[in-house]
């Protein structure tokens, strides 16, 4: 038994190489993720095995390596970029006689801080009861005694089966309570549907811009910040594209290697935006030379919640800090694939809204209309979608429009908003 610190900032590291399993972990991110989560960082640990041990994950002269340390440093928590079994941490736990913390619930805890609205809360709080509902005994086995005192005696349940049964309760209580968040979420993607409203989504690797891209395209103040999982919660805001009427731009959690599969089944209904989008805009770090390792995880974690078949654009922000000009760039078919823009500078942001506007309005469509004097709200819905590209007045109180907008949604003028064939002068 061992009193457990309150405050659990310092921190001890520990990486490990594992060669036979091909388990490759960055050391700079794990220093990372520790910083996001407070963690004062007194010693790190590094090694390398074959396998990982059975009883300790680092075997016995290592672990006495780290005691040691533990002791010289006087860490409160011991956290490993690698998943212990709660054997493990068991085992760890009472050799150190500290907290022993392993990547997931490293990251947990990181998500625990950021969540700020009711949605996200209930996500972290759900992954969390999930990953330690197998690690309820850990240092405490007195908890396997029975219940006794007055009015207790006899079979009971132990305090375990207790815990076990409240933490299942309240599981399935996060879930109901999530499942009706999703039908919600799902009522208002069967709205934009029907409106044929494009839904473009940013994705990416943490920490890659794109929540400082967001702010830029929508004119939002979502929480940004150099550091990782700066945003949790998922934000959706109306972009004006011009002449092609708008899309609904998603914000979402950062991805990254290694992702728990309890965080993934736990934001499975709000990456579920992500699956159902028109396009998603992956974000890249220019700046970052490890992008194309981070590119292969976001690939990973599409693949996992069924999102790799989305048209995708890449985004390469950040240029400012490598030196680059805004660009565009084109595959043999003529198709935008890459946009080079910067958005702490504004570099490259009319770029990336003709990229996004060339792949999700790909039949654009540029047409003279000759409007009535009576058709005031047709011409008030043209200017509406921000299909005006010029205005003429006719002599008789009418108006001589140049529109530019998507094929789609001309058809949809003719249906819907009353246009005649007869205004469609066509190209001119």
């Amino acid at each position: 038994m061992f009193e457990r610190p309150q405050t659990g900032e310092r921190a001890l590291l520990v990486h490990l190489s594992l060669r036979d399993t091909g388990d490759s972990r960055d050391l700079e991110e794990f220093q990372e993720l520790a910083s996001s989560a407070g963690a004062q960082c007194v010693g790190l640990i590094t090694g390398q095995r074959r396998v990982p041990d059975p009883r300790l994950f680092i075997g016995s002269g290592k672990a006495e390596e780290v005691r040691c340390a533990v002791h010289q440093a006087q860490a409160e928590v011991v956290i490993f970029d690698h998943e212990l079994t709660p054997s493990q941490e068991r085992n760890l736990e009472a050799l150190l006689q500290c907290r022993v913390l392993d990547r997931s619930g490293l990251i947990l805890d990181i998500f625990a801080q950021r969540a700020r609205s009711f949605e996200g809360k209930l996500q972290v709080e759900l992954a969390q009861l999930e990953h330690i509902s197998t690690r309820l005994i850990r240092g405490w086995t007195h908890l396997e005694r029975q219940k006794g005192g007055i009015g207790l005696r006899g079979p009971g349940e132990t305090q375990l089966e207790t815990d076990r049964r409240l933490l299942a309760d309240r599981i399935r209580q996060i879930k109901q309570r999530l499942h009706r968040v999703d039908k919600q979420r799902d009522q208002g993607r069967q709205a934009r549907r029907k409106q044929e409203v494009p839904t473009v989504s940013l994705v990416g690797y943490t920490n890659a811009g794109k929540s400082t891209l967001f702010n830029r395209l929508t004119n939002a103040h979502v929480y940004s910040a150099n550091q990782l999982f700066a945003t949790l919660d998922p934000t959706l805001r109306r972009v004006d594209l011009p002449g092609m009427g708008y899309v609904i731009l998603a914000d979402t959690v950062g991805f990254i290697s290694h992702l728990p599969h309890e965080l993934v089944a736990a934001f499975r209904a709000t990456l579920q935006e992500t699956c159902e989008a028109s396009l998603l805009l992956e974000v890249i770090d220019t700046a970052d030379p490890r992008w194309r390792d981070y590119e292969a995880a976001v690939q990973n974690v599409l693949e996992s919640i069924g999102a790799h078949e989305v048209p995708r654009l890449r985004v390469f922000n950040k240029i400012d800090l490598v030196g680059e000009e805004p660009r565009l760039e084109r595959d043999g078919q003529g198709q935008v694939v890459d946009v080079h823009v910067s958005a702490v500078d504004d570099a490259g942001m009319d770029l990336l809204g003709q990229a996004i506007a060339e792949s999700v309005f790909s039949d654009t469509v540029r047409t003279w209309i000759c409007l009535p004097p009576e058709a005031g709200r047709q011409r008030a819905r043209l200017f509406s979608l921000g299909a005006v590209v010029q205005e003429h007045h006719q002599p008789g109180g009418g108006w001589l429009i140049q529109a530019q907008t998507s094929h789609r949604h001309l058809q949809q003028l003719c249906v819907r908003e009353g246009f005649k064939q007869e205004w469609m002068l066509g190209s001119r």
